[in-house]
């Protein structure tokens, strides 16, 4: 083994533990150590099950000791963000309305884990209901960011994002609406996939908004992306949206030759409509030149612009989640933290017109990308336009949320497959992310041109200094 432990990739992780190199209670044991001694600064998990990660670790051990494999994620530590529940073990999202939720049954994903072999560490922090926050004003403390404690990992998966570069897991769950899996990555160094739409059941996720939610993986790299979709994808009668899709092979995908692709660059919605920070833009463009060099076929791109997702998406988006919450909301509105009531405040101003025409010019907007995607074969485009934000208890909440629109919301519009990749750091160090987007259930060549940037190379490779975890007090409970 070349480095600590906590640094091990899934992938490496998985070929040790078949060598008999490394055993999984050894590798579990190191990451709850960890966790005990870092998590403290970041507040990365809200519940740690160590008792129960060093039963499944044995038990891992013992199967894989007999010759009994079950795939990528066996004997593999790995956290889930608070919103997928799991049986028996409280799952809060982070919300005093659900302080006590201890659900009957996990969520298809958890089960699909478990059943792979999986071992859980515990639950991670999370933006209330995967949308309001960061919040100070909660039971639990926001997540911090390990490259820099006074900064954001961005949310909803905040978590899971700081845990995976803090290296206190090598993998953890997401969701995201709007990109709540790629923005934490982008913040992070770390990647996420947001796959197409209906593709990883949310059948036990507690919802944002149904129309636009997905689950994905999260994890250092392209390549563990893909052994973690291979054992959460698959159609659940249990998720009406759920797609009935023919299994696939992401980790064969990503072998597939990347020489020829054409990469369709949008290179307006980060340079023209928002202006992103220099360190992004110079990321970016270095990005570029690797895939030129690894033969793809680069150029500009329109699509349209991001006001236009967001015109989309708002209305939409805030009617699911008033519908979801009304009820809370009037009976105890003291209940919810300050951020979440004012998003979900906003959702009783939308009128049924408003939801109709909107889910029409959806349909428009997808048929556009779609359009544009038969001349191309995958999109690329900033992951964040800055770098991680400050951590500011102080920052008032926002009624309809960002003023700046949103540059990973768009793909969750059309539901097509979007990869976030580390591609280079700022000048201050900070991590600076590339999304990666393709037609939907193309997962297998955004994975595939993501492992091969990451192959070619040094970005991603970078991990925060554990002398910098350290120390920084949890922020007070202002409820």
């Amino acid at each position: 083994m070349a480095g600590p432990l906590h640094e091990l990739t899934v992938a490496q992780a998985g070929r040790l533990f078949r060598s008999r190199a490394l055993s999984p209670v050894e590798l579990t044991a190191a990451y709850l150590a960890r966790i005990a001694a870092l998590d403290p600064a970041l507040n990365a998990f809200i519940a740690v099950t160590q008792e129960r990660a060093l039963a499944e670790a044995r038990q891992a051990e013992e199967e894989l000791g007999r010759g009994h494999d079950r795939g990528p994620m066996h004997g593999i530590p790995y956290g889930l963000k608070d919103i997928f529940e799991t049986a028996d073990l409280r799952t809060t999202a982070q919300s005093r309305l659900l302080a006590a939720h201890v659900p009957r049954r996990d969520c298809t994903v958890q089960a699909r884990l478990r059943a792979g072999g999986g071992v859980l560490l515990g639950k991670q922090s999370t933006w209330e209901f995967a949308l309001g926050g960061p919040s100070f004003d909660l039971p639990w403390p926001p997540a911090r960011n390990p490259w820099d404690l006074s900064r954001s990992p961005l949310g909803s998966s905040s978590g899971a994002a700081a845990a995976i570069a803090a290296g206190l897991c090598p993998a953890a769950t997401g969701s995201d609406t709007g990109g709540s899996i790629r923005m934490p990555a982008a913040a992070c160094g770390i990647a996420g996939l947001k796959p197409t739409y209906g593709l990883v059941s949310r059948r036990g996720v507690l919802p944002n908004a149904y129309s636009y939610d997905h689950c994905g993986p999260m994890a250092w790299s392209a390549e563990d992306c893909a052994l973690m979709l291979g054992v959460m994808a698959g159609y659940d009668p249990e998720d009406p949206g759920s797609l009935d899709a023919p299994p696939a092979d992401y980790a064969a995908a990503l072998a597939r030759p990347v020489r020829g692709l054409r990469v369709g660059v949008v290179r307006h919605w980060y340079e023209e409509e928002v202006r992103a920070e220099p360190g992004v833009v110079a990321g970016l463009d270095a990005a570029l030149a690797v895939l030129r060099d690894l033969g793809c076929r680069v150029a500009d791109v329109r699509l349209p612009g991001l006001r236009e997702f967001g015109d989309a998406k708002t209305p939409i988006t805030l009617s699911e989640l008033y519908a979801l919450h009304e009820g809370d909301l009037k009976r105890r509105p003291d209940a919810f933290g300050r951020s979440l009531r004012y998003r979900v405040l906003a959702g009783a101003l939308v009128r049924a017109e408003d939801y109709v025409q909107a889910q029409r010019w959806r349909a428009e907007l997808t048929a556009a990308v779609g359009a544009v995607l038969e001349e191309v074969d995958l999109l690329v485009t900033a992951g964040s336009f800055t770098a991680a934000p400050s951590l500011d208890p102080d920052e008032p909440p926002t009624f309809l949320g960002a003023a700046v629109p949103s540059i990973t919301g768009p793909f969750n519009t059309t539901g097509m497959p979007a990869l976030s990749v580390c591609c280079g750091y700022d000048g201050a160090g900070l991590p600076v992310g590339m999304q990666i987007a393709g037609r939907p259930l193309d997962e297998g060549r955004v994975l595939a041109l993501g492992h091969a940037f990451e192959r070619a190379t040094a970005a991603g490779r970078r991990r925060p200094a554990e002398a910098g975890m350290q120390g920084a007090p949890a922020p007070a409970d202002t409820g």
